[in-house]
């Protein structure tokens, strides 16, 4: 099986990179600002900026401009956002049998 194949695979590329899984977590709990995001998971300012980025392009987590001068933004998670949180509650509850 190609790992185009397998959805594991696929998700794995996404979420199984270091501080995405975070990210989710901090923006479940309403931390919203890049600030915050960073000094909550202590993901390096230049790592937590390219997972952004790459969860917004997947459509997990969506950019809301709150600032025009200079340009700030919030984020936020999409409905599959929440729904994969829903998924890391689960993976939450299992490590902590």
């Amino acid at each position: 099986m190609s790992p185009r194949e397998c959805s594991i695979t696929d998700t794995l590329s996404l979420v199984g990179e270091r501080w995405a899984l975070l990210i989710v977590r901090e923006l479940s709990h309403g931390v919203r600002r890049f600030g915050g995001i960073a000094a909550n998971t202590g993901a390096p300012r230049d790592i937590l900026t390219t997972r952004l980025r790459k969860l917004e392009a997947t459509g997990i987590v969506r950019r809301e401009l709150y600032s025009a001068h200079p340009p700030r933004y919030e984020y936020h998670l999409t409905e599959a956002g929440a729904e994969l949180n829903d998924v890391l509650l689960t993976l939450m509850a299992w490590g902590d049998r």
